[in-house]
């Protein structure tokens, strides 16, 4: 069976404005989740052949064609209803998390131009607010399984959840270990080099730090990624990812990655039987000393159970500590705001969810109810305790 998986801070007080905010803000979540329930039983109720002739769109298909073979529209729409609340604090909204826009065309057999960009409905009445940079812009050639190449602004992903879309995500939000232990700019310039050997799975590349909205340039700095993976069985696969970071951070340019000098993660995914399955990794950092960073060690484990190929339940536990003592690991995206996006020495993230797939990772509906702790906040010794609810709508095509 195929695995469907993979604001504003606010403080209590009696200020009417904000009380009356506060309400609006409830009112907005309560009305996004009824408009999400519509869609889904609105949807579930079709057949499943409405869904083939939708996402089976194509603007251009010939194989048999000596040029062009394939010209398709691509993009996803993602948006979040989240409430997240700690003592004196609450933070929550709907906000529109991503739109991409692009095109992918299939030539010459064996090459490929894929151009997306990312946009911010949030920020509509602004354009250059709204045209937010380039994602996947490289060029492709893939002249066999074994060897594939992409040169271009391309994902680098390592970590289990970092390597994974946020497409194919099986739960609303990365875990804590990607947020600290991947580079959450994700899209640079670069080369890959990548493929399949019978059982086992490489990929070597070399990027740009920039974090330029449109393709990078190396006087920020560079990153090597290197990964293999095997596939134990039909149904398991380790994969080993290292990183070598040589980020310039004095330079005038805005850099993409980490202060990390050095990251290794082991990913391991297995399904264990026709319903329960298990993504897990352990990820460590060392901090690059000149930069004052501490090193880091993250832990993610995440079992799934299918209840059939629509409903499944996930619980998620991710855990992030800096071996120094330091306050440098990045909380949750929701608690992070809740404490000003302050850092915390130690973050634990405790998450049970619940996704509706209704067109696999196409169309689908994921909430997740989640317990969030950080200790030693930005050094002052006090911790963070705080819960939170996010329902969101995932749409790709």
């Amino acid at each position: 069976m195929a695995v469907y998986p993979a604001s504003r801070v606010r403080e209590k007080g009696p200020n009417i404005n904000k009380t009356e905010d506060v309400c609006m803000k409830k009112e907005l979540i309560c009305r996004v989740a009824v408009v999400m329930t519509l869609i889904t039983l609105t949807a579930a109720a079709e057949e499943p052949s409405v869904y083939d002739k939708i996402w089976g769109v194509t603007n251009y298909e010939n194989k048999e064609a000596p040029v062009l073979q394939k010209l398709a529209f691509v993009g996803r729409l993602q948006g979040d209803a989240y409430s997240f609340g700690e003592d004196s604090k609450h933070n929550e909204d709907f906000t529109w998390r991503r739109l991409r826009l692009g095109f992918k065309a299939e030539f010459f057999q064996d090459w490929l131009i894929h151009i997306e960009g990312d946009f911010d409905l949030n920020e509509i009445e602004n354009w250059d607010a709204f045209n937010n940079r380039l994602t996947d812009s490289y060029i492709g050639w893939s002249p066999s399984q074994k060897v594939k190449l992409k040169v271009g602004k391309q994902s680098a992903g390592f970590t289990l959840d970092g390597a994974t879309s946020s497409k194919k995500l099986i739960v609303p939000e990365r875990s804590i270990v990607a947020g600290n232990l991947w580079f959450g700019t994700e899209y640079f310039t670069g080369a890959t080099i990548f493929g399949d050997v019978d059982s086992v799975y490489y990929k070597a590349g070399a990027y740009s730090s920039s974090a330029e909205s449109g393709f990078g340039h190396f006087e920020s700095g560079y990153f090597t990624l290197l990964s293999g993976g095997i596939k134990l069985g039909d149904q398991s696969s380790m994969r080993l990812d290292y990183v070598f970071n040589d980020t310039d951070y004095d330079s005038n340019y805005e850099y993409g990655t980490s202060k990390l000098e050095h990251i290794v993660a082991l990913v391991y995914k297995t399904q264990l039987n026709e319903k329960l399955g298990l993504w897990a990794d352990i990820a460590g950092g060392i901090g690059n000393s000149d930069e004052n960073m501490s090193d880091l060690i993250g832990i993610d484990i995440m079992p799934f159970y299918n209840f059939s190929e629509s409903l499944q339940l996930v619980l998620q536990y991710a855990g992030v500590t800096s071996l120094e003592g330091d306050a440098d690991v990045n909380m949750a995206r929701y608690a992070s705001r809740n404490a000003n996006r302050n850092q915390v020495e130690t973050a634990h993230n405790l998450l049970l969810g619940f996704n509706w797939y209704l067109y696999g990772h196409k169309l689908k509906w994921q909430n997740a109810v989640e317990y969030n702790y950080g200790e030693n906040l930005n050094g002052s010794g006090e911790d963070y305790n705080g819960y939170g609810l996010t329902s969101a709508l995932r749409v790709s095509w």
